[in-house]
């Protein structure tokens, strides 16, 4: 077989990676009171021989804030709490972006803080329910439609957060446009019934993103901006609609011409989710020039066959970098992987399920 590429390295905007493996963005409710904290650093830090780490979701607005201690980056405390772990990262030899999630409808207003309120492009509830600490699971709240005033806002703390980002010492920043949370929600026909300039077309429900993503590349250059999306996805009430691979083509020619870093496509067809059909990762990977995120149930070897293959350019791993904090060495080494998995500490305060999972040499030096 030719040289591996999984473990090549690989320039991405400005920056150089090590290797081609990514640390998918994973949400982990550890930020009490939605600041970044040690334990957070010491997570991040223990996964820094990837390539590129890319952080949880992230919002950038107290709106945004729908998941139970979820980390924001919209005020002094955040940055200050994030430095910590970006400083853990590099000096380790890491980089790391963040990843800005604005949770739109999905949420309760429980895990918001005082003033904030729970929008998105139209006033259509999620199905399903939030859970929320005080008060244990509840139902999704029927969502603010946004005004036209309110999307320049939002807009501007998206921008605000970007910002910030930078201001924290990250790399870059992902944004999160999938999973069904406020910029796919403007994207999706489901949760879309606008009837202005941000609704109705693809070109109509696309706007708002793209928008997002200029102001965004002008705020802190276009090499340190990231975007992820999920055709095809169904999470967070969402269904398949028929122009799903126009809509995807058109985000992703746009997208070429704002000249972002990356592309990363979201495929859960692994874990039972609708497969992403082949075609509409064959359009984005065709209509953006820039560098494309393989994600999906990826295993060293098939990680490897599609880089040699030329499907995409770099690779996330979510649940394996989530219970392997050395999954690169375990894949060089080919040594098997940590096989107890504590899915139900995924979204549970401290350090059981997030910190303690054992690298090999944690596990030598038992012997």
């Amino acid at each position: 077989m030719s040289t591996s590429k999984l473990f090549s390295t690989y320039k991405l905007g400005s920056i150089e990676l090590k290797n081609r493996m990514v640390m998918a963005p994973m949400t982990r409710s550890r930020a009490i009171g939605n600041i970044p904290n040690d334990l957070m650093a010491e997570y991040y830090a223990q996964r820094a021989e990837a390539g590129l780490i890319i952080t949880e979701g992230t919002s950038p607005s107290p709106d945004g804030l729908g998941y139970a201690r979820i980390p924001g980056l919209f005020s002094k405390e955040q940055v200050e709490g994030w430095k910590i772990t970006t400083k853990a990262v590099h000096d380790k030899g890491g980089k790391i972006f963040v990843q800005l999630m604005h949770t739109g409808r999905i949420g309760h207003q429980d895990n918001l803080p005082a003033g904030a309120k729970i929008v998105s492009p139209s006033a259509i509830k999620a199905a399903g329910q939030m859970y929320t600490d005080q008060n244990g699971m509840q139902d999704h709240p029927v969502p603010h439609a946004l005004t036209l005033e309110e999307i320049e806002k939002v807009k501007g703390e998206f921008v605000n957060a970007a910002k910030n980002a930078i201001q924290a010492g990250f790399d870059g920043i992902e944004l999160h446009s999938a999973n069904g949370y406020l910029l796919e929600q403007f994207i999706h026909p489901d949760t879309n019934k606008r009837t202005d300039a941000y609704g109705g077309s693809i070109e109509n429900r696309s706007r708002f993103v793209l928008e997002v993503a200029q102001a965004a590349a002008d705020s802190i250059g276009k090499e340190k901006v990231g975007i992820r999306v999920s055709p095809y996805g169904v999470f967070n009430d969402l269904s398949l609609y028929d122009d799903i691979i126009p809509t995807y083509t058109h985000i992703a020619k746009e997208l070429d011409k704002i000249g972002i870093a990356y592309i990363h496509v979201v495929d859960h067809s692994a874990q039972g989710a609708p497969e992403v059909k082949q075609e509409v990762k064959d359009s984005i990977r065709q209509n953006f020039k820039g560098t494309y995120i393989l994600s999906g149930g990826y295993t060293k070897e098939s990680s490897e066959n599609d880089l040699q293959a030329n499907k995409g350019d770099l690779v996330a791993f979510g649940v394996k970098y989530l219970s392997n904090p050395d999954l690169v060495t375990r894949f060089k080494n080919d040594v098997l992987l940590n096989a107890d998995i504590k899915f139900d500490k995924f979204y549970t305060p401290g350090p059981e399920g997030f910190t303690d999972y054992p690298t090999i040499q944690d596990l030598q030096m038992k012997i």
